[in-house]
């Protein structure tokens, strides 16, 4: 229901229809399927006055379903039933897969939303997948009318006392990685001035320091660098890791 909920609030702010579609993969659950569905239906119509709401019992594998129903969608929204137990459970396996293989962007919601922060995060690395989440996220800030704030983070490598040369090239390294990262946010900020754009750039994990921005963040956005297939490690590890440690809402976006 915190995915529904989401999905509306969304749908609201940027003047879409909302589809709610529930997959019963066994027929004796029909029934309880349908209950389901209309009480996401009618929640979604409570919070969105005025949007468009449809929703579908749909038969058929989960994942492959949704994965299809991806292709037609601007963004597709899921909740997350991980159980806990094991690291790759914790968003949940339906989750995982879709988010890797979707057509669009996806949005991961782990709980209701307790509070607005008023800004969206982006990991932000000038890869083809992460100009494609700035995209998204440039989106969200503008329909949300809050700032956007980009993060690149730059893991370090292990430093020798003894390499100077090659501590130094590591330096020369990150130095033109952090000026080309905000050439380019400069690029997209010109492109968009109705949207307030901030960025910095943190020595760091990308996981690890996208769930520190994400504490303060209504939305994290991350690329996905999906390459096919149907493990969830085709999400990417950075994608994979962000999805399991941002308690916020995360949005997954592979390029077109």
């Amino acid at each position: 229901m915190a995915a529904v909920e989401w999905a509306a609030a969304d749908a609201r702010r940027r003047g879409a229809g909302l589809r709610i579609v529930h997959v019963c993969e066994q027929c004796p659950q029909a029934e309880h399927c349908a209950r389901a569905l209309a009480a996401a239906g009618e929640r979604a119509r409570e919070l969105a006055d005025g949007v468009e709401v449809s929703t579908e019992v749909l038969p058929g594998n989960v994942i492959k379903t949704l994965i299809t129903e991806s292709a037609s969608a601007d963004s597709l929204v899921l909740g997350t039933r991980g159980l806990g137990g094991f690291a790759e459970m914790v968003v949940g396996s339906v989750s995982m897969a879709v988010a890797g293989h979707a057509e669009g962007p996806v949005v991961v919601v782990h709980a209701p939303s307790v509070k607005p922060h008023g800004r969206v995060v982006l990991g932000y690395d000038r890869s083809e997948h992460s100009e494609a989440a700035m995209e998204y996220a440039i989106e969200q800030a503008r329909a949300r009318a809050v700032p956007l704030h980009v993060v690149f983070a730059w893991q370090t490598p292990v430093f020798s006392p003894y390499m100077a040369a090659y501590n130094s090239l590591l330096v020369d390294a990150y130095q033109a990685d952090t000026r080309a990262v905000a050439e380019s946010v400069a690029q997209w900020r010109e492109k968009n001035p109705g949207v307030e754009i901030t960025h910095e750039a943190v020595t760091g994990h990308p996981v690890h320091v996208l769930a520190r921005a994400g504490e303060s963040a209504d939305l994290v956005v991350v690329g996905s660098r999906g390459l096919g297939g149907l493990a969830s490690s085709v999400l990417g590890s950075v994608s994979h890791g962000v999805m399991h440690h941002v308690a916020c809402p995360v949005a997954v976006v592979r390029p077109h």
